[in-house]
């Protein structure tokens, strides 16, 4: 019998609260490092994601080792409105403020809206996933409604307490192309 997503949601942010800080940074740097090593990665110019909240991934050694290394990076911001998002090139933290929900998101005044054909890798956060790479994120839809226009890479850097046995599907559901754990690669 499947439990319905909010339950999922709840119960895996519960046990996700549980973890120790020092675990929580040494499992996040542990995903990086991983990452880091991937071809997808090697191969990106342009990479998407979020300035993560605990419990999620720390995502910004990955920002700053994206820069480092040359890459653009692109961040969202949510149009609660409408529920979508786009995604904007930035260069540094000052281009940011905090939005909704206590989100740190791009000022449009200052920075690029990108589109998805831009983008070559999209690190998608979420809070619960299937082996198969299915998700439920935090309960906006604004992935769902972005995923199906992107065409580059998926990947989730996920806590093992993440992974779920199964998850309610539907239809508009896409998989991520790519799962990592604090031990290495998924799928």
């Amino acid at each position: 019998m499947n439990r319905d997503k909010r339950e999922i949601r709840q119960s895996v942010l519960h046990t996700l609260s549980l973890l120790t800080q020092t675990d929580y940074q040494m499992q996040s740097s542990q995903m990086a490092s991983s990452l880091y090593k991937e071809a997808y990665w090697q191969e990106a110019h342009c990479i998407a994601l979020t300035i993560s909240r605990f419990p999620e991934v720390d995502t910004i050694p990955i920002i700053h080792e994206a820069w480092k290394q040359g890459k653009q990076v692109v961040l969202p911001r949510i149009k609660q409105e409408s529920k979508q998002m786009d995604f904007y090139l930035i260069h540094h933290f000052s281009q940011l403020e905090e939005t909704v929900f206590g989100l740190k998101e791009p000022k449009p005044s200052e920075a690029t809206i990108q589109t998805p054909t831009d983008i070559d890798l999209m690190i998608v956060p979420g809070v619960a996933y299937t082996m198969e790479g299915y998700r439920i994120g935090f309960g906006g839809g604004y992935y769902d409604r972005y995923l199906p226009s992107f065409h580059g890479t998926t990947v989730s850097l996920l806590f093992q307490e993440q992974l779920v046995s199964s998850l309610p599907i539907e239809t508009h559901d896409q998989a991520i192309s790519h799962l990592l754990v604090p031990g290495g690669v998924l799928k």
